[in-house]
């Protein structure tokens, strides 16, 4: 990156698309020039059902974004669900032709680009190179080998695939806003070092991010991103089963859960009395006790954990989390989540509380997490989101070059 790089993020959720445009400063931090939003249910359960709608709210984001920032945007960073993403692991050894030459940082993009000539599936296309590792010849760890005297060096990487149908809707929809695609990353990785803190950033870690459609999973082995998925249950769920069987507006199903969120009915200190004010069964008590609210939250938030619990068992993750970072608008209202989570998947759980979280709204947080994941990418050469005129070209072209210019000096 480079000190007045400009990078837009973007973010397609269950409710609404989200746009944050940032601007790296003299300290090389993000500085938010710009938070925009607009409702969409475009995606549902982690599948576009209407390109048209998506494509409607990009624009409208990008509009008042443009109108805020005073200039224009002509391509973006998006997010991914996990649901779509295959994460391949690669070993690249780098031989050096002179070991006193020192490392130079052409010879580490050299092996970045090495890194991504795999057998790509059929129906998958590569999104992303992630350095995880780079190991000298006599076995250090550095984080920065440039400079380093080494006759060779091995980088660990993570190359990222999606789905080439995803991607090809999202080029559709991002054609008829306008704007080229920077590039597409999974919402967990992004996520990673915004939701967790410094000291934990070596471990092995499971983000958990519940919104109000979709929970976005990522399990990262230390600095190495191993597993992602998306499991199409979120706070909304929550909001209606309340409303379902107490047979209450939605509206008032959200306040309720809001006002009396407790994931576990034994913590419940005093089992009030709460008057429903739209409960139309003429046949229903309607007041009803707290407990008889907590235990819908309750079963909902168990099938939740017990579902990614699954997922993780069976992709056989499990073993390798030791500890669970829960965030997310869909459960962060709701007191004792991280317990109820510790019960059902048998790991410590704790609430995410990076330093960084507070400062951001949460409608805004997975996409300025975007442009700062951007912004830190190790080795790139340029990360800056265009705000010139550029012509359109294959989704798939695009985001190789992109690949090719972050590594390519």
């Amino acid at each position: 990156m480079a000190i007045g790089d400009i990078i837009v993020g973007i973010d397609i959720g269950t409710s609404k698309v989200c746009t944050v445009v940032g601007e790296v400063n003299n300290f090389g931090q993000i500085e938010t020039i710009c938070s925009t939003s607009e409702k969409c249910s475009g995606l549902k359960k982690g599948k576009i059902i209407s390109e048209e709608e998506i494509s409607l709210s990009i624009a409208k984001t990008i509009k008042d974004a443009e109108d805020e920032a005073d200039f224009k945007i002509n391509s973006a960073y998006v997010t991914i669900p996990g649901k779509y993403v295959t994460i391949v692991q690669n070993s690249i050894v780098k031989e050096l032709k002179d070991k006193f030459a020192g490392i130079a940082l052409k010879d580490v993009q050299s092996a970045m680009m090495q890194a991504k000539d795999i057998e790509i599936p059929e129906g998958k296309t590569i999104i992303d190179i992630v350095p995880s590792q780079i190991v000298l010849d006599n076995g250090k760890v550095v984080t920065d080998p440039v400079g380093n005297l080494s006759s060779n060096f091995t980088l660990k990487a993570q190359i990222i695939l999606a789905d080439k149908e995803y991607v090809r809707q999202l080029s559709t929809i991002f054609k008829r806003v306008g704007i080229e695609i920077d590039g597409i990353v999974p919402t967990a990785l992004a996520e990673r070092n915004l939701m967790l803190d410094t000291n934990e950033l070596d471990d092995n870690v499971m983000l958990l991010d519940i919104g109000a459609g979709n929970t976005e999973i990522g399990v990262f082995e230390g600095n190495a991103f191993i597993y992602t998925n998306t499991i199409p249950l979120g706070g909304d769920n929550i909001t209606n089963d309340i409303a379902l069987v107490l047979n209450i507006s939605e509206e008032e199903a959200e306040r309720l859960k809001r006002q009396y969120g407790l994931a576990l009915k034994s913590y419940i200190d005093n089992d009030n009395e709460i008057m429903l004010n739209t409960c139309k069964d003429e046949s229903r008590n309607k007041v009803i006790k707290s407990s008889e609210l907590i235990e819908i939250i309750e079963a909902r938030i168990e099938e939740i954990f017990t579902i990614i619990n699954k997922d993780i068992t069976t992709q056989n993750v499990k073993q390798n989390i030791s500890t669970v970072i829960l965030t997310g608008r869909g459960i962060t209202n709701i007191n004792k989540s991280d317990i109820a989570g510790k019960i059902n998947l048998n790991i410590p759980v704790k609430m995410s509380t990076g330093r960084a979280v507070s400062t951001v709204k949460s409608e805004f947080r997975t996409s300025y997490a975007l442009v700062r994941y951007i912004a830190a990418r190790p080795f790139a050469k340029t990360v800056s989101s265009k705000i010139d005129s550029q012509a359109n070209e294959s989704v798939f072209k695009v985001i190789i070059e992109r690949i090719k210019e972050f590594f390519y000096s």
